[in-house]
């Protein structure tokens, strides 16, 4: 997942899930509010995925429509990265800066 306020050069702010293990939430939203699972969300991706899974994160967002819509995504871990990552999307980068360039740093993975 990507923040930031203009998505289509660069963002300062990605949610790296590893090891995806169960992931409901619609195809595009914005402005999420981050909540805890409710007990049947627990209950709902631990039959799916055999097990309790390293993250679960669940969040209410804005999709486009009159009521917020829903999201749930259970991963091995989570990596937050902080700070600038280009996008070169419509025309083609310079030769000098690598795709997808991380200029920020990252926190700690949450397991």
């Amino acid at each position: 997942m990507a923040a930031g306020y203009g998505l289509c050069y660069h963002h300062g702010l990605e949610l790296v899930f590893a090891d995806p293990l169960y992931v409901r939430c619609p195809d595009s939203f914005q402005d999420p509010v981050f909540r805890s699972p409710t007990p049947e969300e627990r209950w709902l991706v631990e039959r799916q995925c055999g097990g309790e899974p390293g993250v679960l994160v669940a969040f209410e967002a804005d999709g486009g429509g009159a009521e917020p819509v829903s999201g749930l995504i259970a991963a091995g871990s989570l990596e937050v990265r902080v700070g600038s990552v280009l996008r070169y999307l419509s025309a083609p980068r310079p030769a000098d800066v690598p795709d997808g360039k991380f200029a920020g740093r990252t926190a700690p993975s949450l397991r």
